[in-house]
């Protein structure tokens, strides 16, 4: 029997290494907003119930707008999605590089342009286009591969951003983004698009339209559950992301803590990304979601209730890494595995834009609990409590592939 290849043309190899450079600056760059907020704080005015909102509408746009570039993927291309999204993303970073003491045009720079912009380069679009290109045998491996490569961005940028920021200043951080934004816009042109081919003779597989995928998709039950289980993800990764240096401010450690974490989670994040991908190819995605969830809300639960220390956050920072976008591989896979891939970037966009919400809901309510009751500890006791709900939604969830008929 003939061993089936991983790379099934030469095609595959570039679209993957283009996702991979694509999702590493666009997730780099969103994970270190958190370590500006002194600067806004001082130089803006803006505070934290303000920030918070603003990373929160950034969350929720990036949601809102991952359907509408999904489409636009699926029908004309991946390149052109995400390179029309990170023409956005520039413009936003360059007001916000420009920009006065003024909430309202931080909260369109930051909130509504980068949001926007992240729904077209920021995981959905570049992970459906590679896994286009992959088997259902390989493409969890090669989805892990790119989420992988946001891990680098997670790693790189936050160092890279504490070390530019306290040595150059703020603006000009954000101007070292705007040429990295560049470069990986001119990188996104390789998204090649993957014509579909049916291979399964089906007719209602074959004259399928958007509209029917995602009528078919609701009325799946493990479609609902699976979207009411990334709204948790999103809830607990922007809530670590946007406001553990607040939060390790409040607990008297050192400033250099909250970068060392962040850069810590993309490191670590690297290998649970990649060991979630391999392990999906082999056992049950939903079984491996769930055991997930369960852990983060153990993990959480000892971050929150052991002594402060340097050691216990750096601790924290390495197992909630492990943990950190390891749900992308399976829920993806799910959702292939499921529906097939001819809209695999318009469905996973809906999956997406739930967890998005979550990331709304956590970066504005831990900067609303912090400034009306001092603390940010209900936003992370809410957070275990969602843990613990996703951990049972995934269980029922049925992952046999959809059966189209009359």
């Amino acid at each position: 029997m003939m061993q089936e290849k991983f790379f099934e043309n030469k095609k595959a190899i570039i679209v993957l290494v283009a996702g991979s450079i694509v999702v590493l600056f666009s997730m780099g760059i969103r994970q270190s907003w958190g370590l500006f907020f002194q600067f806004f704080e001082n130089d803006l005015g803006i505070n934290r119930t303000q920030f918070g909102f603003a990373i929160g509408l950034q969350m929720l746009l990036w949601g809102i707008t991952a359907p509408f570039f999904g489409i636009i993927a699926d029908k004309y291309g991946s390149n052109r999605a995400a390179f029309l999204a990170f023409l956005i993303y520039i413009l936003g970073s360059y007001i916000l590089y420009i920009q006065p003491a003024s909430n309202s045009i931080f909260v369109i720079s930051i909130g509504l342009l980068i949001g926007t912009a992240l729904g077209g380069t920021a995981v959905s679009v570049p992970i459906s286009a590679v896994g286009k290109y992959f088997s259902d045998k390989n493409r969890t491996i090669s989805t892990g591969i790119v989420t992988g490569s946001a891990s680098i961005g997670f790693f790189i940028f936050p160092l890279f951003t504490k070390f530019s920021n306290d040595t150059f200043g703020w603006h000009s951080t954000v101007l070292y983004y705007i040429y990295f934004l560049i470069f990986a816009g001119l990188c996104s042109l390789f998204l090649f698009k993957k014509e579909y081919v049916d291979t399964t003779n089906n007719s209602f597989t074959r004259d399928q339209t958007a509209t029917k995928a995602l009528s078919e998709a609701f009325k799946h039950k493990g479609y609902v559950l699976l979207v009411s289980g990334f709204f948790v993800c999103g809830f607990q990764i922007t809530l670590v992301a946007t406001h553990i240096p607040g939060y390790i401010q409040q607990k008297g450690l050192p400033d250099w803590t909250a970068a060392a974490i962040l850069a810590l989670i993309g490191l670590f994040n690297i290998f649970g990304t990649l060991g979630m991908g391999y392990l999906a190819s082999k056992y049950s995605k939903k079984i491996l979601l769930s055991a997930l969830y369960f852990l983060r809300a153990v993990v959480l639960v000892l971050f929150l209730f052991l002594p402060s220390s340097t050691f216990t956050a750096l601790g924290f920072g390495v197992l909630f890494g492990i943990l950190w976008l390891a749900t992308i591989p399976p829920t993806n896979g799910i959702v292939a595995q499921i529906f097939g891939t001819k809209y695999l970037a318009t469905l996973f966009g809906i999956v997406f834009f739930s967890h998005q919400v979550g990331s709304f809901l956590g970066a504005y309510l831990g900067g609303y609990f912090y400034d009306n009751f001092g603390s940010y500890d209900y936003a992370w006791y809410l957070s275990v409590l969602l843990s613990i709900f996703a951990g049972f939604v995934h269980l029922p969830i049925d992952e046999k592939p959809i059966v189209r008929t009359a």
